[in-house]
């Protein structure tokens, strides 16, 4: 038997599924945990996607192309290796060149130890690869 919040949450599906593809669309990218806490919990959601549009989807003194590889520095110094290469994509698509997004891992190499700048060439590899196979 359904609970009461498990009906509810169920109820949702459709508004649920408009903000899984609104969030998908801000990004270029989604995960299935992002659709299920649509499901679960849209009023969340959409306060996370509200912080995501503010922090990685609008330019301010800093270009979005800078705010990604920010984001790409302090994902490779997590370990995040699948998340990386959503980043560096956007990066790429903002604008970035392989010369700024080397430049950005050079810079963290220091705070961020030799694994952070690893991690980096990894993803550049992996983004400079993609790229000839579209070619």
């Amino acid at each position: 038997m359904a609970t009461r919040k498990t009906r509810a949450a169920r109820g949702r599906t459709g508004p649920a599924n408009t903000l899984a593809a609104r969030i998908r669309r801000d990004r270029g990218y989604t995960y299935p945990e992002w659709e299920l806490a649509s499901r679960l919990d849209p009023a969340f959601m959409e306060a996370y996607n509200g912080l995501y549009r503010r922090s990685l989807g609008t330019s301010h003194a800093l270009p979005l192309k800078y705010r990604e590889l920010v984001a790409s520095v302090l994902i490779a110094y997590r370990g995040e290796e699948r998340s990386l290469l959503l980043h560096l994509r956007r990066a790429r698509a903002l604008g970035a060149t392989e010369t700024e997004i080397l430049d950005a891992f050079e810079a963290a190499v220091m705070p961020g130890g030799a694994l952070t700048l690893l991690r980096g060439l990894r993803g550049l590899a992996r983004l400079r690869a993609e790229a000839r196979r579209a070619r």
